[in-house]
């Protein structure tokens, strides 16, 4: 059964077709499985062939474009009817001759739409070069255009039923993260922690079961810390260093994200010091993020912060994070970082993550919150921010 309503998915389409009109665009064709599921509903560990969802102007419902294997999954999970499921064969798998856009450009004419200007996800992880090429060669009258993440720009203010859904992976995160900082001691094997943590993460709550993350855990120690994404190998932790997790919460494919770190021993100062200067800048950078300031406020008042301690850090200290699928919890559109002059609104989500990586160790600490409609932002994920210190 779909996750929310049937009008929750209108509402969604009705914003989605105002920005194609703002566009000029007739059709509009994605391949992201987010956005896909963000339209219809469908859920299903499908991505890795080609699939589709397409928007057109003058009809009610999107149309699901897929594998047939992969269409009763399509009629269980999708609010869509049967007409508005299209499955091409599966010769059109893996095959050199045959390509599923070319499936896909058909059902486009026989909408009516051989001549339309189509947007498609040129930016998406899953939208292939070859994609892209047939469906230009199927449709030759047709006008194909970038349409530059219009989904992901919708999605990025979330409903009141979505923000419910990044409470329930925030507390999956928060639970999670206490299992792993449990796990993680001298002598344990980076993998036997993961499992610990994977399993919490499955796990859930009562009211939230949990879903797999769109990302896998990184959970390294020593220098491995002084890089980011690092996932686990059957290495032991040590007594007289530093380690840290980033993790993932997820329930429902709306997923919430947490990092924090911990040491084996007694902490250097120049880790102390590193915490100190990050607490503050987590408190006023969080401070600064309500609604009507820019992403770029938000992270000048952090680089402030940090500037006046003698360090600096080049990348972003956040993004929005919500509705996704591997390879990244994030949406890929608002970034927290000098330049970023976008306006933060209500319900937007993201995960603020203040890594500070040296060259031969680190630090993280993180926190997943929503921008409220007026005052300081919600902080969904929970758990104590200082640095874990294990004697």
């Amino acid at each position: 059964m779909p996750v929310f309503a049937r009008g929750e998915y209108l509402a969604r389409l009705a914003r989605v077709k105002a920005r194609m009109r703002e566009r000029g665009l007739d059709v509009l064709v994605c391949a992201d499985p987010a956005s896909m599921n963000y339209l219809t509903g469908y859920d299903g560990w499908s991505f890795y062939v080609h699939q589709y969802v397409v928007v057109g102007l003058d009809r009610e419902e999107p149309l699901w474009v897929g594998r047939a294997m992969d269409a009763p999954g399509a009629r269980l999970t999708a609010f869509l009817g049967a007409d508005s499921i299209r499955a091409y064969p599966e010769s059109h798998v893996d095959s050199p001759r045959l390509h599923p856009a070319q499936f896909l450009a058909g059902v486009i004419a026989d909408l009516g739409w051989g001549r339309a200007v189509v947007g498609v996800d040129l930016d998406a992880f899953y939208f292939t070069a070859r994609a892209y090429l047939e469906l230009g060669k199927a449709l030759p009258a047709a006008r194909l255009v970038d349409a530059e993440l219009l989904v992901a720009w919708v999605r990025l203010v979330k409903s009141e039923a979505e923000i419910e859904l990044m409470r329930g992976a925030a507390a999956i995160v928060s639970n999670a993260m206490t299992v792993g900082m449990q796990a993680v001691a001298p002598g344990v094997r980076e993998c036997d922690a993961v499992a610990e943590i994977t399993a919490a993460q499955f796990r859930g709550s009562a009211g939230f079961w949990g879903d797999y993350p769109a990302a896998l855990a990184n959970v390294p120690h020593g220098e491995k810390t002084a890089a980011p994404h690092l996932t686990w190998t059957g290495e032991r932790y040590k007594h007289g260093e530093v380690a840290y997790l980033e993790l993932g919460g997820c329930h429902a494919r709306y997923h919430a994200a947490l990092a924090r770190t911990l040491y084996m021993g007694t902490p250097p100062a120049a880790l102390l010091d590193v915490v100190k200067v990050v607490a503050e800048g987590m408190e006023v950078a969080l401070d600064a993020a309500r609604a009507g300031t820019t992403a770029h406020e938000v992270a000048s008042v952090w680089n402030r912060v940090i500037a006046r301690a003698g360090y600096e850090k080049p990348s972003r200290i956040g993004y929005s994070i919500g509705l996704n699928y591997p390879p990244d919890w994030g949406e890929r559109t608002l970034s927290l970082r000098e330049g970023e002059h976008a306006v933060l609104e209500e319900n937007m989500c993201f995960h603020m993550i203040l890594g500070m990586w040296m060259d031969d160790w680190g630090y993280e600490l993180s926190e997943t919150f929503r921008i409220t409609a007026s005052g300081a932002p919600e902080v969904l994920t929970d758990f104590p921010r200082e640095l874990v210190i294990k004697p």
